[in-house]
């Protein structure tokens, strides 16, 4: 590498550092004794959650020292790069969205948790050009296609009957097949960490050890998590200069999750039911946009079928009155950008 390439790699090591202790989800998950109080209260109240209780939940790093972090580096690269270099100019921005990341989490339980969400990842009432349909437009319009075809036999649900051990067997095979068998390529194994069904990490897949699934769950998953997050990540980790393209920032999320979407379709992965239930949460993030709160929301995954199995979630806002009540931070929306508004994760059959 010439100097200008060593420069680059440099400051661009130094992001993937400096966000490494950022977790958010581990950040506002709450842990299992809110969960089983809202299960023995039969779902009729509201979690006991408000800002002390994230106050007394301390940040797993220094949120100070994070952001003076990278507002030296954002200096550096000024100072090193010049203000209009291109690759600059995309490191800049990534530092100024990490600090952001950073807020947010320092407002947890707060709204300033909301709207700094908003900011970062958009929201439901947001529309791509001037007179477009919103997102939660979107969602609601193709909620009403799924309605039309709600009936067919052919369509419904396939009884889930793959245990976790064994849709990690399928997919480790079929992932095997595209990024090759080398040990260490790609890995998929059970956990018991993790609420959603199935979470991606930069060169693994985690499943739910207790979760059940069917084999277009399995499929989707393949195809969502393993080609696209994962794969996109894989790609991002062979750049040899610019390493930040590694890790996604929030401004990733609407590339990442309309990307692995869009590519369901083409795969013939995805299918009613898992569409119904990711326009359903486009709603949900919507009526929290207009006020609701954490019961209104519960209530209507309740009135559109869905069944409580379990939950770990933290609603940001609930001590304010607003449930940010989240899918998979921040992964999840079919129209992608408004699901990370969400803070809350909550897991349905």
């Amino acid at each position: 590498m010439d100097e200008y390439q060593q420069t680059i790699r440099a400051l661009s090591d130094r992001i993937v550092a400096a966000q490494t202790p950022i977790r958010v989800l581990d950040a506002v998950k709450w842990d299992d004794n809110i969960r089983q109080g809202f299960l023995k209260a039969k779902g009729k109240e509201p979690p006991a959650v408000d800002r002390a209780y994230y106050q007394s939940r301390p940040l797993a790093f220094d949120s100070s020292a994070v952001k003076a972090e990278f507002q030296g580096i954002e200096r550096d690269i000024i100072r090193q790069l010049g203000q209009f270099n291109p690759v600059g100019q995309i490191m800049k921005r990534m530092c100024r969205e990490y600090r952001m990341v950073v807020r947010m989490l320092e407002a947890r339980g707060t709204e300033d948790f909301g709207l700094i969400s908003q900011e970062l990842y958009g929201a439901a009432s947001d529309a791509f050009h001037a007179g477009d349909p919103t997102l939660a437009d979107l969602g609601l319009m193709l909620s009403d296609y799924l309605n039309n075809i709600d009936g067919r036999g052919d369509l419904k649900d396939e009884p889930k009957n793959l245990t976790a051990k064994e849709a990690v067997e399928i997919l480790q095979h079929r992932l095997n097949k595209v990024f090759g068998e080398a040990e260490g390529t790609i890995r998929v194994f059970e956990s018991d960490g993790i609420v959603a069904d199935a979470a991606a990490g930069a060169d693994y897949i985690k499943v739910r050890a207790d979760a059940m699934f069917n084999a277009r769950d399995v499929r989707a998953l393949e195809v969502h998590e393993g080609l696209v997050h994962v794969g996109t990540t894989l790609n991002g980790l062979n750049q040899p200069i610019c390493t930040f393209l590694a890790k996604g920032p929030p401004s990733s999320t609407v590339t990442q999750e309309g990307l692995a979407i869009l590519m369901e379709v083409i795969a013939f992965a995805s299918y009613p039911s898992r569409l119904r239930k990711l326009t359903n949460r486009t709603r949900a993030i919507h009526m929290v946009e207009e006020g609701a709160d954490f019961m209104q929301i519960y209530n209507f995954f309740r009135e559109q079928g869905s069944r409580w199995r379990r939950a770990t979630a933290t609603p940001a806002g609930c001590s304010v009155g607003r449930c940010p009540m989240a899918c998979h931070l921040p992964r999840t929306c079919p129209t992608s950008k408004a699901s990370s508004w969400f803070t809350t994760t909550f897991s349905w059959p």
